[in-house]
Order: structure tokens, then C-alpha cells, then sequence
């Protein structure tokens, strides 16, 4: 999700987050229990009021964050299922997909991913309330060893729009990516083009308190196994703390409707500061 406004011209944002995730997935194709993470580092330059670019670095890896009895009780104050997660033991390392011969077991302290992603936006509108942008990513990939070793190139495109007023903000994104010939684990092959959508709300509460709110949908990421080729929804919670020049956000994101097709539960916190 990305502002449909520009900033200033001139301006300069840096940020960095850290992510903790738990993933559980569960049906007849296949299986996956383990925990993932995220750091990410980065930084945005509105070059002019038409021009911004983007160069982010997210290294992903498995560790123990210790989520499972987190996530049980989140679902049990919620209402949510487990989906059979409190009938196996807590903090395993597993992948299991027979029909592929994919059986990853204890893979604790191991990259999933090691990515630069590069983005481009253009201003095409803007008044007061109405902000519509377009941008491009390049997307490159590279884990040299281990069980998740890969070396994949993606490219996007995104149209952005938002609106504003008062103590509203709205805001939502229409995307495609672009994979050639990439596989996941033992030859499942993603799909080639998937779409992505999401809409946004943000109130502010006080000068420094901001309440965000998204629904996110992504195509399935494969024609392979039934539940990973049906869309993936997600919903994000989460508040931002505003200063004179930066700004401390922490979010939620829970997967909802298919739980055995994208990650389970994660929690972010991040850093920005502008100049």
C-alpha cells in the first residue's frame, strides 16, 4: 500500500521494521508450521512533484519468536479457529508437500529470502482531497545456500489512489507482479502474472495519533496445490505515533477466510524519520 499523494519535493525518508510471523497451514496437498521474520531497511526520495523513487533491502529468516501461544490466545479472544494449530507441538520447523517430495524439518536460523526492491512512482493528480499515482518495482531475490536457496527476478506495477479530509484518510492500490519462470520449493511453479488489491483507512485521532486500518487480497501464488491458487485475505490494525519529523507505527496483520494459504498472524514495528 502506497500514498496516492506526493510529498514535498526535496524530501528524504528513512525507515526500517522488524517483523514477527507465524505461519500454520494444514490440508490434504500439503503442510507448513514455522515461525518467519523480517528486517527491512530503507529509504524514499521525492525528486521532484511528479517523481519519487524507492530502494528498499528485507532480509526474511526463520527463528524462534515464540508466537504459537500468542496467536492461540488471539484466536481464542476473537473467535478464529485454530485450525487444528493447537493440536501439534509449539514451536516446530516444518514443511511437508509429498507430492513433490518437498520435507523440510528443524530449518530454525535459515534465510527464506534476501531482496532489494526498487520503485518508481509519477504523480498523474492532485488537489486538496484527491491524490492518483503510478509506479513500477524491480524485485531481485538471491538466497546463495540452504533449504530456500533461489535466485528470482519480479517486476510490478501499481496504480494508487487516496483521498483525505479533515481527520480522513482513504486509500487503496490496484497491482500486477511479473514472474518468469520462477518455482517455489522442489519445482512448484508460481503463477506468471498474479494481481493484488487493497483499500485503507486512516484516522487521526490527535495531532500525533493515527489509527490505519487495510483489507489486502492477492491472487493465488500457484496452479499447483488447490488452497495456494486460491486468493489470500488479510487484514491489518495498527497505529502510528507521530513526531516532529518521525513517526513509530506498530501493526497486526491476520490472515482471514483461507487460513492455509498465507501467513497466519505477524507483527510489525517500525521507524521513520523525514527530512
Amino acid at each position: 500500500m502506497r500514498n496516492g499523494f506526493s510529498y514535498q519535493p526535496g524530501t528524504v525518508e528513512v525507515y526500517t521494521t522488524g517483523t514477527i510471523a507465524s505461519v500454520w497451514a494444514e490440508t490434504d496437498e500439503y503442510r507448513a508450521d514455522y515461525y518467519q521474520n523480517a528486517i527491512s531497511v530503507g529509504s524514499l526520495w521525492q525528486i521532484n512533484s511528479k517523481w519519487v523513487v524507492e530502494l528498499d533491502y528485507t532480509w526474511r529468516f526463520t527463528a524462534n519468536n515464540h508466537l504459537d501461544n500468542l496467536t492461540e490466545a488471539f484466536h481464542d479472544a476473537f473467535g478464529i479457529g485454530q485450525n487444528g494449530r493447537d493440536q501439534v507441538d509449539h514451536h516446530s520447523f516444518d514443511i511437508s508437500v509429498p507430492e513433490y517430495g518437498i520435507e523440510l524439518h528443524d530449518f530454525n536460523r535459515e534465510t527464506l529470502s534476501n531482496a532489494f526492491t526498487l520503485y518508481a512512482g509519477y504523480q498523474i493528480y492532485e488537489d486538496d482531497h484527491h491524490g492518483l499515482s503510478i509506479g513500477g518495482s524491480l524485485y531481485y531475490n538471491r538466497v546463495p545456500s540452504g533449504p530456500f536457496k533461489v535466485n528470482n527476478f519480479e517486476q510490478a506495477l501499481q496504480l494508487n489512489y487516496s483521498y483525505r479530509s479533515g481527520k480522513h484518510s482513504f486509500y487503496s492500490m490496484l497491482g500486477t507482479s511479473y514472474r518468469n519462470n520462477d518455482e517455489v520449493l522442489g519445482g512448484i511453479p508460481y503463477k506468471t502474472v498474479a494481481l493484488a488489491a487493497g483499500v485503507g483507512y486512516q484516522y487521526r485521532i490527535r495531532d500525533k495519533h493515527r489509527f490505519l486500518m487495510e483489507y489486502h487480497i492477492y491472487e493465488g501464488a500457484t496452479d499447483a496445490t488447490s488452497d495456494l491458487s486460491e486468493p489470500s485475505n488479510e487484514i491489518l490494525l495498527g497505529y502510528r505515533y507521530h513526531m516532529k519529523h518521525s513517526a513509530v507505527e506498530i501493526s497486526m496483520i491476520e490472515n482471514m477466510f483461507n487460513m492455509d494459504n498465507s501467513t497466519d498472524i505477524a507483527f510489525t514495528l517500525g521507524y521513520r524519520h523525514r527530512f
